[in-house]
């Protein structure tokens, strides 16, 4: 008779670099079961999960299993962290490619996905029938750089499944995703989940935990709190115990004046950007085709659009991290891109949260001096701060309720937890455009409402106008004024539509 157990954790303690986590956690998973894990941002869900694929050694107790969980073809993980691995290892080879004359030779979806492959023979058979199980053919011969958040999550959900693991842990595989691929990917996961296989998902979104989900577990402040077959676990009432109560407090804009020391105010212009018949590609592929966009001082706009549509380069153009940008007319703050400005001009008068800047943040700071870094728009802090900078990352801290964090290693926090960072980090000097994509991304619901109550305070003061991106229209704040929408053309092109809220 084949072993019921598919894993059983007794009594453990986890250890994550000099911190002992979750101790004398118990947890029992059998076979034909598929597990949702629950709790708010640093409870601790990522460190058990690392747990069974050995990245979070246990230091007390055992961890049963009839087979190796460490084995790839066991364990299959799909997270925040894996891309920026990715990325992080992209740039290790930027070194070797600099010194062997290969500069144009970046790495490919198609060679991500080739590098999973267990049977040689078969490696380009199994690369094209995940690309189209996960309907991302047409990303084979992208550079893995250039891609969205969503799109580089379906790489990484395909290249994980291409290894048919026994296990398949996905940490937070929805967000980045337009409701199309979440659909998609719903049915995907839905059809994984089956006696060969056992499902845990990691969400913090209650209505992302599929049909096929038959047990919940939840955490909090580093313990199980609650486990257990899902009617039982999932009720309003353990919802309500699992989760912290609303941020109560009034939010109040707090960086002063002198507080932006170093930084020149820009000469006022009513137009914040403008954009006229831009056109955006990358050898064959055309991400923006044809756009004109402009927006004026006192407008906040919320930006929507499929994976792939064009968002995050539109972004790029306005942030100054797309070359392409002085190929196309584009004037920022009243002045033409190029003819003159350097890209620290930009950066000045902008504040943001993505994903991208997230990852770029990999070295061991504190999240106080990532905070302070939004003085300067550098990823770590390499300048000395005046007592005023200080005191205003420190209110912006305090009224955020990430104060607490003030002393911990940036990278060292949950996804979530840095998310509420770098919202600090971007509004310390009041920007003049506060750029704000997936700014809710990785976040729990008391944090998510924390944030949006920022955002609507800011959005309603006149100092700083807000271009806010999102796959959830319900989570956009009503301070927005305009919304542009990218809608599918001709081609499989993307047009954006503007029009007022």
């Amino acid at each position: 008779m084949k072993d019921p157990i598919v894993f059983k954790l007794e009594n453990i303690t986890l250890r994550v670099r000099d911190t002992f986590l979750l101790p004398h956690t118990s947890w029992q998973v059998d076979k034909g079961q598929h597990w949702a894990i629950l709790g708010p941002n640093g409870a601790g869900k990522t460190s058990l999960v690392k747990s069974l694929t050995g990245e979070a050694p246990v230091v007390r107790g055992t961890i049963y299993s009839p087979h190796e969980l460490t084995q790839t073809s066991r364990a299959g993980y799909v997270s925040f962290e894996q891309h920026q691995r990715l990325m992080e290892r992209e740039a290790r080879r930027d070194e070797s490619r600099y010194f062997s004359g290969e500069l144009n030779r970046l790495t490919t979806v198609y060679e991500i996905l080739l590098e999973s492959c267990a049977s040689p023979g078969n490696s380009a058979i199994d690369v094209e029938q995940m690309a189209a199980k996960l309907k991302i053919q047409h990303l084979l011969e992208r550079e893995i750089r250039v891609l969205s958040t969503g799109e580089m999550r379906k790489v990484q959900i395909a290249r994980t499944l291409i290894t048919s693991p026994e296990i398949l842990i996905l940490d937070e595989p929805f967000d980045g995703l337009d409701p199309s691929s979440r659909i998609d990917l719903a049915q995907i996961i839905g059809d994984l989940m089956d006696d060969s296989r056992t499902v845990i998902l990691v969400t913090h979104r209650q209505r992302e935990i599929l049909p096929n989900i038959s047990h919940v577990l939840a955490l909090r402040d580093g313990e199980i709190i609650f486990k257990g077959r899902r009617e039982d676990i999932l009720t309003p009432s353990r919802m309500e115990l699992l989760y912290p109560p609303p941020f109560k407090t009034t939010f109040i804009i707090p960086a002063k004046e002198e507080g932006r020391k170093g930084h020149v105010a820009a000469a006022f212009s009513e137009i914040l950007v403008s954009m006229k018949n831009v056109t955006i590609k990358y050898e064959d592929t055309t991400i923006l085709d044809n756009v004109s966009w402009t927006m004026r001082t006192g407008e906040n706009w919320a930006i929507l659009g499929p994976n792939g549509c064009g968002k995050t380069t539109l972004l790029n153009l306005i942030t100054g991290d797309n070359p392409q940008a002085y190929a196309n007319e584009i004037y920022l703050f009243g002045k033409r891109r190029g003819t003159g400005e350097s890209i620290w001009d930009i950066k000045r008068q902008t504040g943001i949260i993505s994903s991208e800047l997230q990852i770029r943040y990999s070295k061991p700071i504190t999240a106080f001096e990532v905070v302070l870094s939004g003085f300067f728009d550098s990823v770590g802090l390499y300048r000395d701060y005046t007592a005023e900078q200080k005191e205003t990352a420190e209110q912006w801290m305090e009224v955020l309720g990430i104060a607490d964090n003030s002393d911990r290693v940036f990278n060292q926090l949950s996804y979530g937890e840095q998310r509420m960072q770098l919202l600090a980090r971007s509004m310390v000097k009041i920007p003049q455009i506060l750029i704000l994509d997936e700014p809710c991304q990785g976040l729990d619901r008391t944090n998510r409402q924390r944030i949006l109550d920022a955002i609507e305070v800011v959005g309603r003061q006149h100092k700083t106008n807000i271009i806010y991106v999102t796959h959830y229209p319900h989570e956009i704040p009503t301070c927005m004024t305009h919304m542009l929408q990218f809608e599918k053309a001709q081609a499989g092109r993307y047009r954006p539509r503007s029009r007022r809220l």
